[in-house]
């Protein structure tokens, strides 16, 4: 089924130039089509201030009996703030904060999977829900 092509709204740029999801905007599909989406907050300050970084939760498996090593490697990497070794799957969570979307590709493709002993990652980026007026 071909999705319905609609007007693809600009989005809003915050005061230092960088671009700011502060309202309905959707998603664009490659063929032009727009699906609405939830209202939401991506990168916009709350107060004004200074745009804020990215944060992620990072979801590790690892080879049976490799956890403290690969704990361990991870503490070494300045992007994670948390890291936390647990029972079942996944292995380990950790919490990183990255300045944008293309450095969290470089710190999960680039440093966490080149840790031996590292099976397999999910990442899950952390955003904001846009405060709603009730009806």
């Amino acid at each position: 089924m071909k999705k319905a092509k609609s007007a693809v709204n600009t989005l809003p740029v915050s005061s230092i130039g960088t671009l700011a999801l502060t309202e309905e905007t959707g998603i664009r599909y490659v063929d032009g089509a727009h699906a609405a989406a939830v209202p939401c907050t991506i990168h916009a300050p709350v107060d004004g201030g200074r745009i804020m970084s990215d944060r992620a939760y990072v979801l590790i498996n690892v080879q049976p009996g490799r956890t403290s090593d690969v704990v361990r490697a991870l503490s070494g990497i300045k992007q994670i703030k948390t890291i936390d070794p647990c029972w079942g799957k996944p292995d380990i969570i950790v919490v990183v904060e990255v300045s944008d979307q293309d450095a969290l590709t470089q710190l999960v493709l680039r440093r966490i999977h080149e840790i031996e002993g590292v099976l397999q990652t999910d990442t899950h980026l952390v955003y904001r829900l846009k405060a709603s007026n009730p009806k």
